[in-house]
């Protein structure tokens, strides 16, 4: 998880300092010429690499709190685990929680809930006030206890 860290660091775009808005995905996204595509979908989103070039399609059902972390889960994928070439593919909520999916989700969640938030909001007022699904709070207070950001 500390390569993790150290690579998100030397991106500098405020991942876990501030909460990163769908404005600083798109801005991200056409930093490394990502595509992001809105469409219905039977699962939450995925991220594919097709004839060197990269894609993110998320379902366009999703409420907007869910469909941020999608895409931001799948810009994780696009960082930490695009291959160096041929064609791949990484489905969101599918199969089973590798390391893969872990690291894509801590993404997310640490970019749309930074560490402040998180110590000094309650569980509450991050589900009442700031809308995040209760799921996705208790899921970022656990990256907090196990790792410490």
């Amino acid at each position: 998880m500390q390569f993790l860290i150290e690579k998100i660091t030397k991106l500098s775009f405020g991942w876990n300092e501030r909460p990163l808005s769908e404005a600083d995905l798109y801005r991200l996204c056409r930093r490394f010429n990502v595509v992001v595509q809105e469409m219905p979908l039977a699962v939450g989103g995925f991220y594919y690499r097709v004839m060197d070039r990269d894609f993110i399609a998320v379902d366009s059902k999703l409420p907007p709190v869910k469909k941020l972390a999608v895409l931001y889960h799948e810009l994780g994928h696009f960082l930490f685990h695009m291959p160096a070439s041929g064609t791949t593919a990484n489905f969101h909520g599918v199969g089973r929680r590798t390391r893969q999916e872990i690291e894509a989700d801590v993404f997310a969640l640490c970019a749309l809930i930074p560490r402040e938030w998180i110590v000094t909001r309650t569980a509450c007022d991050l589900i009442d006030l700031e809308g995040f699904p209760p799921e996705m709070v208790a899921e970022r207070l656990k990256i907090l206890a196990d790792h410490g950001f």
